[in-house]
C-alpha cells in the first residue's frame, strides 16, 4: 500500500497502486503536481501582469498593456491556453484537496484582487508618475503573493497534508 502522500490526485473509486503511480507519473510529466494538484503553468498568468507592470516606471506607455490584462480563473487560463495537458489540469484542480485548493484560492484571489485595483487606479491616474508608483506598489504586494501561491502548488502550503482523494 503506498503512503497518502504518494497518492496523486484524481478521485476514482478503486484504483491499484500501480494505477496511482501511473498517475502520479503522468500529473509529474505534465508539470501539474501530483500531490496537490495544481499546476505552476497558472502564475504565468500573474507573471505576466506583473512583468508589465515593473515596465510602466520606466517605459510608461506600458501602462496601457497593463491596461490590458484580464484576470482568468484556473480553468480559463487552462482553456486559453496551449499547455497540451490542459484537460488534465482541470481535472487535477477540480479533484484536489479541498483545503489545498482553499488556500491556493484564497491566494490567487488577493492577487487578481489587487491586479483589478490596482488596474482601476491606473485607469484613474492623470500623471505617469502616478502609474508609476500604483505598479512599484502593486509589484511590491504581489510578487510575494505569487511566490506563497507557488509554495502552495509544490506542496509547501499551511494546507499541505497527506491525505487520499476519495469519490
Amino acid at each position: 500500500m503506498t503512503s497518502p502522500a504518494a497518492n496523486p490526485v484524481r478521485p476514482v473509486a478503486s484504483e491499484t497502486v500501480a494505477d496511482l503511480a501511473a498517475l502520479a507519473e503522468e500529473l509529474r510529466a505534465a508539470n501539474i503536481n501530483p500531490r496537490t494538484g495544481l499546476a505552476t503553468d497558472y502564475l504565468n498568468h500573474f507573471n505576466e501582469a506583473v512583468m508589465l507592470l515593473e515596465m510602466v516606471p520606466d517605459m510608461p506607455e506600458c501602462a496601457d498593456d497593463f491596461l490590458s490584462w484580464r484576470p482568468l480563473s484556473y480553468a480559463e487560463h487552462f482553456t486559453a491556453s496551449n499547455f497540451k495537458a490542459r484537460d488534465l489540469a482541470i481535472e487535477a484542480y477540480n479533484a484536489a484537496d479541498k483545503r489545498i485548493r482553499a488556500e491556493f484560492d484564497n491566494i490567487t484571489n488577493a492577487i487578481t484582487a489587487i491586479l483589478i485595483a490596482v488596474s482601476d487606479a491606473m485607469r484613474n491616474a492623470q500623471q505617469d508618475t502616478t502609474r508609476a508608483k500604483l505598479a512599484e506598489q502593486a509589484t511590491g504586494w504581489v510578487k510575494p503573493l505569487v511566490m506563497q501561491a507557488g509554495g502552495v502548488i509544490n506542496g509547501d502550503g499551511a494546507a499541505d497534508v497527506e491525505y487520499i482523494m476519495t469519490h
